[in-house]
């Protein structure tokens, strides 16, 4: 039997949580660097799954499959195809980057408990994790990734509770308090979408007899498996509702800006770059897949919750005071370019939202790493409380701009192409939609610039007067990512390479094609 990849790139991490948390409690240097090279491994597996995956072969490669469950048609199955392989290598890629920003964060003097270990703990979270989510994106199971996909909550919500931001305006006690108010909020809304997943879920078994991803959709495309109009619809839903959440889409995203603003900084990259986008991603894979039909159904009002995701979520960014959590509206905006981009059933949309998914991670992670260890030098998370940062602190100004200017999505940086793919996407069927988001890339020139103006810019505030510039391990963590964003934004072909082949089997999946140009014949 060939060497099971798939299983160690979700395995590692588990079992470098799992040495990380016992690594005695004197020992936290120990923990700390045990998490970093358990992470950097994971991303050489994850190298070696990308390196070995063939985009023109299989739809899905590396594939495992064992018996698990048998008596209720549960396998443990793993596979990836493009989308998903190019998911793992960014969640292995974001993970040391992560882990090396929260170097400090975790330390018992940072999160005034001395009782427990909350280094240990801290960083084996993170480790819990990244395993969950690797898995989410390899699973063919149905079943095996609900487990994961509901499991996750549960380490996020103990990163969200137990490791709070400390630059908070209103004192520790009120800090402990959104703490666990936003931890509370996380776990209950996806709580609640993963539980009518699960009913979903058991309706699929009843109508199709196993959990197999492959098998549902082979038998549903050789006509072997037909569904009911009302129960596809009401399987989709279910579905849907839980990614929407995860995602998240207008209405089910108010738990994201009380998330991220209440967590550390690298916890809020995690949830933003990495655990998000599994909501997106169970779009494509089993809404569309599993659905092809009802996803049809179901797609005017999808791109109606997009757009109102994309402008909301902008005009919001523009209205805040708390940098944290402009990033965060922020975020639901983009989020809402990406279920655009899958929605629109278009090749060059559906390519565009998978790109997307990948240059946000790289680009959100960049600006809010950054903005972190700004507010962990002034202490407080308010636009307000900064000014003339550029002039003390020129490198950190100018990668914060980059970061910035990536968020906008400048042409020549990775996220310009994708959100480039979107639009072209949905105006090639939805021309009035597309005109619509349009007016999100303006709103993100708005909040970005004028985010860079009140805090970079202008006279230098006393309080800011003093502030060091970015230290060896800061620019280990940001100089990667930016080099990313140029690297990926002047040549994006070695990843559409990778994307294209599984989106063109997206879209035969719900019988689309793409909508021709009407163009006069030349005389």
């Amino acid at each position: 039997m060939s060497f099971p990849l798939l299983t160690a790139t979700a395995a590692l991490p588990a079992l470098g949580a799992i040495a990380t948390a016992a690594v005695p409690a004197a020992q936290r240097v120990a923990a700390k660097w045990l998490a970093l090279l358990v992470s950097l491994a994971t991303l050489v597996l994850a190298i070696v799954v990308l390196v070995r995956f063939e985009p023109d072969g299989d739809r899905y490669q590396l594939t495992e499959s064992h018996a698990w469950i048998a008596d209720f048609g549960v396998r443990y199955e793993l596979g990836v195809d493009g989308i998903g392989v190019a998911l793992v290598a960014l969640t292995a890629l974001l993970i040391p980057f992560i882990i090396l920003a929260g170097w400090h964060d975790a330390d018992p003097h940072e999160t005034g408990n001395t009782r427990w270990r909350p280094t240990q703990g801290f960083f084996a979270l993170i480790l819990a994790v990244e395993a969950m989510v690797i898995i989410s994106f390899e699973a063919t199971d149905v079943f095996l990734f609900y487990i994961f996909f509901e499991a996750m909550l549960i380490p996020m919500y103990f990163l969200i509770g137990g490791f709070g931001d400390k630059a908070h305006e209103h004192g520790d006690e009120v800090a402990a308090t959104q703490r666990s108010y936003a931890a509370v909020k996380f776990l209950l809304y996806n709580l609640v979408g993963g539980l009518i997943m699960l009913a979903a879920v058991i309706g699929l078994y009843v109508v199709a007899g196993n959990f197999s991803l492959q098998a549902i959709a082979e038998a549903r495309a050789n006509g072997s498996l037909e569904m009911a109009t009302n129960t596809e619809r009401w399987l989709f839903l279910g579905f849907f509702f839980a990614f929407a959440v995860k995602a998240p889409l207008w209405p089910l995203h108010t738990w994201l800006p009380n998330a991220m603003g209440e967590a550390t900084t690298p916890v809020a990259v995690l949830i933003t770059a990495v655990v998000d986008k599994v909501g997106t991603f169970a779009m494509l894979r089993f809404c569309l897949q599993l659905f092809p039909e009802a996803s049809k159904w179901a797609t005017p009002v999808i791109l109606v919750l997009a757009l109102i995701s994309i402008i909301y979520g902008a005009l919001l960014a523009v209205g805040q005071r708390d940098i944290k959590r402009l990033v965060a509206y922020a975020s639901i905006s983009h989020f809402g370019f990406i279920i655009l981009g899958i929605f629109a059933m278009t090749s060059q949309g559906q390519s565009g939202a998978t790109l997307y998914m990948v240059n946000h991670g790289i680009s959100t992670a960049a600006l809010m790493l950054v903005a972190g260890f700004l507010i962990s030098r002034r202490g407080s998370r308010l636009i307000a409380d900064y000014g003339g940062v550029q002039k003390v602190a020129p490198v950190l100004a100018g990668t914060f701009l980059i970061g910035g200017l990536a968020t906008l999505s400048l042409p020549g940086l990775a996220p310009f192409v994708s959100e480039f793919l979107v639009l072209v996407g949905v105006f090639a069927r939805y021309p009035a939609v597309g005109i619509i988001a349009t007016f999100g890339i303006v709103l993100a020139a708005l909040y970005t610039l004028v985010l860079y103006q009140r805090t970079m810019t202008g006279p230098v505030k006393p309080q800011v007067a003093n502030l060091p510039d970015l230290r060896v391990r800061e620019l280990l963590v940001v100089t990667p990512l930016i080099a990313l964003l140029i690297f990926l934004g002047v040549y994006p072909k070695p990843l559409t390479d990778i994307v294209n082949p599984a989106v063109k089997q997206t879209m035969s999946d719900v019988h689309k094609t793409d909508p021709q140009p009407e163009v006069e014949a030349a005389k």
